[in-house]
C-alpha cells in the first residue's frame, strides 16, 4: 500500500493567538504543516480514547494533529488537561477505530509535526511504507538518501510523534528481529502492530 499522496493543508487560518507554523514540508499520509523541533505548545485540542493498545491521546493544533501518545503505566502525557475536541481530532479518532477493527489500512489525517529536518525526511519515507510491509533501518535510511546512517534513522524512528499514524513499528532490524519501540509498553506493543498487520518478525 502506497501512501495517499500529499496535498497542501486546509486553509484555515489560525487564531491570532496561534503563530503560523514556521515551516511547512510533506511529511505525513495527506497534508502536513511541519513545525521546527522543540516549538510544541501546550495543545490547542485534545482527545482520549480506548483502543486495544490501552487509552490513546491525540493533540492537535488548527492545521492538523500534532502528536499520538499510548498510555504507559496507565499514564498519558496531558491527563492534567480537559479534553477540547476538533474535527481534525474527530477524524483521526474515526480512522484509528476502524484500524483497530480491521477495516482500514492507510490513514489520511492532516498532521502538524514538530521536528528537525532530517527528522521530517525519515517520517516522511516511513509514511510511504505500507499496512503488512516492512522495510530496516539501513533501508529506511537510504530511501530518505541518508545511506550509512542507521543510528540516526534509529533516532528519528524513535522520535516520530505520531505512531501509529506513521508507523514506525514497520522499522525492524535487518533480520527482521525486533528492536525498541518507544511508544506505549514498548515492545508489547510493536509486537501487537505487528501482529495486527500480519508482519514476519522475529524475537
Amino acid at each position: 500500500m502506497t501512501a495517499t499522496p500529499l496535498t497542501a493543508p486546509p486553509a484555515t487560518a489560525p487564531p491570532s493567538t496561534a503563530p503560523e507554523p514556521a515551516a511547512r514540508r510533506p511529511v505525513a499520509p495527506r497534508a502536513t504543516a511541519s513545525r521546527p523541533a522543540g516549538s510544541l505548545p501546550t495543545p490547542l485540542f485534545i482527545a482520549r480514547t480506548d483502543s486495544p493498545l490501552g487509552r490513546l491521546e491525540i493533540t492537535a493544533t488548527n492545521h492538523g494533529i500534532a502528536s499520538l501518545s499510548i498510555e504507559r503505566a496507565g499514564m498519558l502525557p496531558h491527563d492534567d488537561l480537559a479534553e477540547h475536541r476538533s474535527p481534525f481530532l474527530d477524524d483521526a479518532l474515526q480512522q484509528l477505530s476502524e484500524y483497530f477493527a480491521g477495516s482500514r489500512t492507510e490513514f489520511s489525517v492532516a498532521l502538524d509535526v514538530a521536528g528537525t529536518p532530517f527528522q521530517r525526511d525519515i517520517w516522511h519515507q516511513l509514511s510511504l511504507v505500507g499496512w503488512g510491509e516492512a522495510l530496516s533501518y539501513g533501508e529506511l535510511g537510504l530511501a530518505a538518501g541518508r545511506p550509512g546512517s542507521g543510528r540516526a534513522v534509529g533516532g528519528a524512528v524513535g522520535a516520530n510523534p505520531v505512531p501509529i499514524l506513521v508507523g514506525c513499528h514497520r522499522v525492524l532490524a535487518s533480520n527482521r528481529r525486533l528492536t525498541g519501540y518507544s511508544a506505549g509498553n514498548g515492545l508489547p506493543t510493536k509486537i501487537w502492530l505487528l501482529e495486527h498487520e500480519r508482519i514476519e518478525h522475529h524475537a
